[in-house]
């Protein structure tokens, strides 16, 4: 396989626990060229992987704009396309690369299964074991390893800018910087306000923790209600910095606390410890995968519901995580590593 193309059509927590398969796959075939093709907006995540040769961001446009992009892909001339996605805009893009060997999932068992050469039965468990069964079926032996996401010097040297500019500087080094993260990609998803307000409190108080509240531009409003709520004046950083610059201020973190979302897989491939919340989906399936984590899930008979209105009201999953659990498991991660900024 001299030139081989990976498509994973998902969001920024999908693409980053695809990367060991991007790993085994150049380990496999080290001459090789790996293209990788992701949905606008996740590409950063691969912008410095050490396995990737070029990424290619697919835009979300018009019959013309996704006809010129196909036809691109046609003349890459791919021995091979691997779809990750399990979705039928990604296997229609894989059948019309023209590769002889395509490989992809069918789990709704779907028309689409026609379009590659061969459908793959991954295992139960995580993500990311399930698209290492993808490497399996190329006959390499892919063994499981940690997610990679790489900064640059500049991302680093702006991130701290970022900190110094909100008053994180050297006068802060003795305590811990906290990151709470409380967007969710739905609603269901997504842990009070209030709590992370009254945790952000508690930190502050009870560890002398200097607390940022972070997200994309979309979390502004909520990060802001928190800074409002809370009486120890936590930092918002939401909308403040790229993907990149915020991956690079969690490295500075002694602990990330936030719902299942992107932002937690990228504070676990970055080694920081992560308090994960988890609701409707399954840790099984998508928790963060380091070993210096806490993750808080009720396991509800509802779990994955992922429905509009949710019919237990104040006694949902979400709100059935204390704020007495998340203390206590910050509490844990902060004192294992001591005080101080990391990095």
């Amino acid at each position: 396989m001299k030139n081989i193309l990976v498509i994973k059509l998902r969001y920024i927590g999908d693409v980053l626990l695809a990367t060991p398969v991007l790993h085994s796959l150049k380990a496999a075939n080290p001459q090789s060229r790996l293209t990788v093709a992701v949905n606008r907006g996740t590409e950063d995540i691969l912008a410095h992987h050490p396995d990737v040769d070029e990424v290619l961001a697919v835009e979300k446009g018009s019959w013309r704009t996704q006809l010129r992009f196909l036809s691109e892909i046609r003349r890459c001339r791919f021995d091979c396309v691997i779809d990750l996605t399990d979705a039928d805009r990604s296997a229609v893009m894989t059948w019309l690369s023209g590769a002889p060997v395509r490989i992809g999932f069918n789990d709704e068992h779907r028309w689409r299964g026609v379009l590659y050469t061969e459908i793959v039965n991954p295992p139960a468990g995580h993500r990311a074991e399930r698209d290492l069964a993808a490497a399996k079926a190329l006959g390499i032996e892919a063994k499981p390893s940690l997610p990679v996401l790489r900064t640059s010097a500049l991302d680093e040297e702006e991130a701290g800018r970022l900190l110094e500019k909100v008053a994180v500087g050297a006068g802060d080094l003795t305590r811990p910087l906290v990151m709470l993260h409380p967007g969710a990609r739905y609603w269901f998803k997504a842990w009070p306000a209030e709590r992370f307000a009254e945790l952000a409190d508690r930190l502050t108080e009870c560890y002398g923790c200097r607390v940022l509240v972070g997200g994309g531009p979309q979390d502004r409003t909520m990060a802001e209600e928190i800074a409002r709520r809370a009486r120890s004046s936590p930092t918002v950083v939401a909308g403040c910095a790229t993907l990149l610059q915020f991956a690079s201020m969690l490295k500075r973190c002694s602990v990330f606390i936030g719902n299942d979302s992107g932002a937690m897989h990228v504070a676990a491939a970055v080694g920081t410890p992560v308090v994960a919340l988890f609701g409707p989906s399954n840790p099984a399936e998508w928790g963060p995968l380091t070993e210096r984590q806490a993750v808080l899930y009720k396991g509800m008979d509802c779990r994955a519901c992922f429905h509009p209105d949710c019919r237990r009201g104040e006694n949902n999953c979400m709100r059935l995580i204390s704020v007495d659990e998340v203390f206590e498991a910050a509490a844990r991660l902060v004192k294992i590593l001591g005080n101080g900024v990391r990095g």
